[in-house]
């Protein structure tokens, strides 16, 4: 070794950028790795702990307001991000919450801080899940007092799965596009065996607005990629590479479910998403309670 010189300064000098980033990574993840395993060994209990049931997806597109969202109550429901603004939130008591990781920018930790002590004050007894790069935060402002939560490790990139296994929580699992996707992949690892989404919207690139089914609150104008009239920013070049990395996402956990027997259910009135069969909401439920009845 160089006198003098770390390890870090040493390869910086010596390899070629892409070589270095990669040398990087792999120094991190290891000085993480501990860290990594015990927020993740929690994930284990949770396999299969909703084995063979069904539940509902509730995305925040303004396709939701449609919906009577009062039929939800009595079903088994994830909400996501500032979903606990839907109407009929507090009677719908969803099981599970889910926050991908959180890209700062406009965000600011005080941000994050306040948001996440709006959401524990709206979601009930829910269940959370996060992104681990979320823990130290929440451990240094001890938020979330009292509440079950669970965190992924969003490492890896789908692009690079070699099976199509239902996905581990207990290890490192890929980077998500957008939060549906972090659901699914918790979804099926708890076992569901009919899931459904409502309110997945993903059409700002034909309308060119992106909008909620309520106004937020918190995290109001904290959207880098959105205007405050809603109008999408970014430019069609960026905005369509992250829609190509979204729908690759999608079908991933398609053929990963058809592997596994499990369905994937699209009853969101409208919007974009094209790789899971439509169907009705209303029709859905009622199937699923005349089935009940025959029984």
């Amino acid at each position: 070794m160089v006198a003098g010189m770390s390890f870090r300064k040493i390869i910086k000098n010596f390899l070629p950028h892409g070589l270095y980033r990669l040398a990087v990574r792999h120094v991190n993840r290891r000085a993480e790795a501990p860290v990594v395993h015990k927020l993740l060994a929690a994930n284990r209990n949770l396999h299969n702990a909703e084995a063979g049931q069904r539940c509902f997806i509730l995305g925040n597109g303004p396709s939701v307001k449609a919906l009577d969202l009062s039929l939800l109550a009595g079903q088994t429901v994830f909400s996501v991000s500032n979903g606990y603004l839907h109407d009929d939130y507090d009677r719908i008591r969803p099981r599970y919450h889910c926050v991908p990781q959180i890209t700062y920018g406009l965000m600011t930790e005080d941000d994050v801080v306040r948001w996440f002590d709006e959401m524990h004050e709206s979601i009930g007894d829910a269940i959370l899940f996060l992104s681990d790069t979320e823990a130290e935060l929440i451990q240094r402002h001890r938020l979330f007092s009292g509440r079950t939560v669970h965190y992924l490790a969003l490492r890896d990139d789908f692009d690079d799965l070699q099976s199509r296994r239902i996905i581990d929580l207990a290890n490192p699992v890929p980077r998500v596009e957008s939060v549906p996707i972090m659901v699914l992949m918790i979804a099926m690892y708890l076992g569901f065996r009919e899931i459904v989404l409502l309110g997945v919207d993903h059409d700002h690139f034909k309308s060119g607005l992106y909008q909620y089914a309520f106004e937020p609150k918190a995290l109001a104008g904290k959207d880098c990629t959105v205007g405050n009239d809603g109008k999408v920013t970014i430019s069609r070049y960026d905005d369509f590479q992250s829609l190509a990395r979204l729908w690759r996402q999608y079908r991933a956990l398609r053929q990963t479910a058809e592997q596994n027997g499990i369905r994937i259910l699209n009853a969101t009135p409208g919007g974009e998403l094209d790789e899971f069969l439509r169907v009705d909401f209303a029709d859905i439920l009622g199937r699923r309670i005349n089935e009940a009845h025959r029984a």
